[in-house]
């Protein structure tokens, strides 16, 4: 079958849709979490919030600490806001494969859970006691799923460990690109690695096993 042509023009109007751009949803849990389909960047100080406010009607200051939703280090670890029940994919969905650098996110997770316990900790504060060289050392944990953060965006942030979730990581990172396709698509693997920061060959084989759900298209761009 001959690729599907496609024009700029709808290109940007299937991403206003898909990103919930083109009208405001009613507000609520689901509005919200549509909102973070493929999850709200928050590295400038509350710009998870303006996102909401684009995506959600009657939107209010506090919508970004909603109760279903979470702050994590997220793709290519920057902060970012997303829906609790998704938790897994924005984190497992990263988590290395390689053995160096996958052991490395799940000895620093165990050396938070083991220093922190219950307790809610500044990064600089919880980088000491896990005796991390550096204080953003402990981000790399953040792809185990185990660590959550709240940033006010004027200082360090907190950080909490949790429960990792029950999800096979390979099962992750396939609904991670399901998700960044339906958002940012058409795209390419190498375009889903750089965006969740994963090397490329993860990436690639989580396209191939896809490949039977996805179609060809051509576009401008090639």
């Amino acid at each position: 079958m001959p690729d599907l042509k496609l024009t700029r023009s709808q290109i940007l109007a299937h991403r206003r849709r898909a990103a919930s751009l083109d009208e405001r949803l009613p507000r609520g849990k689901r509005a919200l979490r549509l909102a973070a389909w493929a999850g709200l960047q928050d590295s400038m100080p509350r710009a998870a919030l303006l996102s909401i406010h684009a995506r959600m009607r009657d939107a209010l200051p506090a919508d970004w600490e909603d109760s279903s939703l979470v702050q994590i280090w997220g793709p290519r670890y920057n902060a970012y806001v997303v829906a609790q029940r998704d938790l897994a994919l924005f984190t497992l969905g990263r988590l290395p494969e390689d053995g160096g650098a996958r052991a490395r996110a799940e000895d620093l997770a165990e050396r938070l859970r083991s220093a922190l316990g219950k307790k809610r900790m500044v990064q600089s504060a919880a980088a000491r006691a896990i005796a991390a060289n550096h204080p953003n050392a402990v981000r790399y944990a953040a792809p185990t799923g185990t660590v959550l953060i709240r940033w006010d965006g004027a200082r360090q942030p907190d950080l909490w460990v949790v429960p990792a979730p029950n999800v096979e990581p390979r099962k992750a990172r396939a609904e991670l690109a399901k998700r960044f396709l339906h958002v940012f698509g058409p795209a390419s693997e190498d375009s889903f690695a750089e965006w969740a920061g994963v090397k490329p060959r993860p990436a690639h084989d989580t396209f191939d096993a896809l490949r039977r759900s996805l179609t060809a298209v051509r576009t401008p761009l090639g």
